[in-house]
């Protein structure tokens, strides 16, 4: 009788330490499988496709970065700006769509009656930012639309570099440019958005160059949505090299 209870509680001491040791195992096999990252707010390292109100803290050098610098219904009326002519101002949809197509796009409503030239200033610092960071200045462009492009010209002009990519949406008129100039307009444009061709004649800071008159027959109306015809030649710009 002793002899046959020696031998059950051998066998259930056996059987727990299989049991104990089959635990420690899966244990260890889990802490081995690669965790799944939980994202937070954006960060720049890492991520090729974000979205900021100013420079990040961690600068991505390999990332490509995007001001966009909107309209001046956008100071008037804000975020959700609508026009009687042109319709809604799909701001942050436009700036999505530069989200999606991989870029750190670095935007803000600006405020009402914002002084170009400061403004200019201001985007100049954070240019210079990336720049020390250890960012190509290929690496970033500046997309300015109406105003926006107008404060974007001021930034070529200021910022001097040969390097530096621009786009301006319906805005032209600086002869003082600087980088590597995309000029877009639509053929129906009646608020002043014309041509640069004199500008890139009269700019020795220019180095690519290139103007699209595009024959939407939209006028003003082609910088209110992230329209194919006009985003992809900012992107196809934008990631030249």
């Amino acid at each position: 009788m002793d002899h046959t209870r020696t031998n059950t509680l051998g066998r259930l001491i056996l059987l727990c330490l299989l049991i104990f040791a089959s635990i420690t195992m899966a244990g260890a096999q889990d802490a081995a499988k690669p965790q799944t990252e939980t994202k937070a707010a954006p960060s720049a390292s890492g991520v090729r496709g974000a979205l900021w109100s100013d420079i990040p803290q961690r600068i991505d050098i390999d990332a490509r970065y995007l001001f966009y610098l909107h309209g001046r219904i956008i100071e008037n009326q804000g975020v959700k700006a609508v026009s009687p002519r042109f319709g809604a101002y799909e701001y942050e949809t436009i700036l999505q769509t530069f989200v999606d197509n991989g870029f750190i796009v670095i935007s803000e409503p600006r405020p009402n009656g914002t002084d170009v030239q400061q403004y200019a200033a201001k985007v100049v610092r954070q240019i210079y930012s990336l720049l020390e960071a250890g960012v190509a200045p290929q690496k970033i462009t500046v997309v300015g639309a109406s105003k926006g492009g107008s404060i974007a010209a001021a930034t070529s002009a200021q910022l001097r570099n040969r390097d530096v990519t621009f786009v301006l949406l319906a805005a032209c008129g600086n002869s003082h440019l600087y980088g590597n100039i995309l000029s877009v307009w639509d053929y129906r444009d009646d608020t002043g958005a014309a041509t640069c061709k004199r500008s890139f004649a009269q700019a020795a800071g220019v180095n690519r160059h290139k103007e699209v008159e595009v024959r939407l027959g939209l006028g003003h109306g082609i910088l209110y949505r992230p329209l194919k015809e006009w985003v992809d030649l900012v992107i196809e710009w934008a990631n030249q090299k």
